[in-house]
């Protein structure tokens, strides 16, 4: 997994043109937590940020827990490049380690082409941003489409 991990970031730094300002830019969990909590931890979000303004601490994770404040989210998560795509439910702990597994192997076995026309299919769709605020200034999060404060679903 680590040298897939490397290849990765080098095939993604290249696309991006980036060079070492990496750690200029936060974590993508972080931007995960600080959205859920401006959100004021809602029942579920779905939202997408650029690989170009984070840098990419969830690699291999599709499906996993995510705890921010004492609220568990049950995260289904996605490189569609040029973005991560999230998808969060507020749910109860579970074991999602044979879920992750099965996403993943999926997104490996399609080499990706699915979440990459994904990726450009949203790049033209985004009707709505949000500026999430970290520790390493503000970041930019799409969405496909205006999410109703408070809903459900």
């Amino acid at each position: 997994m680590r040298a897939l991990r490397r290849l990765h970031e080098a095939a993604v730094g290249l696309l991006l043109w980036r060079g070492t300002a990496a750690a200029a830019r936060p974590a993508a969990s972080e931007v995960l937590s600080q959205h859920l909590r401006q959100r004021g931890l809602p029942h579920w979000t779905s939202y997408c940020v650029k690989y170009s303004a984070v840098r990419n601490d969830q690699f291999g994770l599709s499906h996993f827990n995510w705890r921010v404040d004492g609220a568990n989210y049950h995260v289904l998560r996605t490189g569609c490049f040029p973005f991560i795509k999230y998808h969060c439910s507020r749910a109860a702990p579970q074991d999602l380690a044979l879920q992750n597994a099965a996403f993943t192997a999926l997104k490996v076995l399609n080499a990706g082409i699915p979440t990459l026309l994904y990726g450009i299919g949203s790049w033209f769709f985004v009707s709505v941003t949000e500026t999430v605020h970290t520790s390493h200034g503000p970041v930019t999060i799409y969405f496909l489409n205006k999410e109703d404060e408070g809903a459900m679903y």
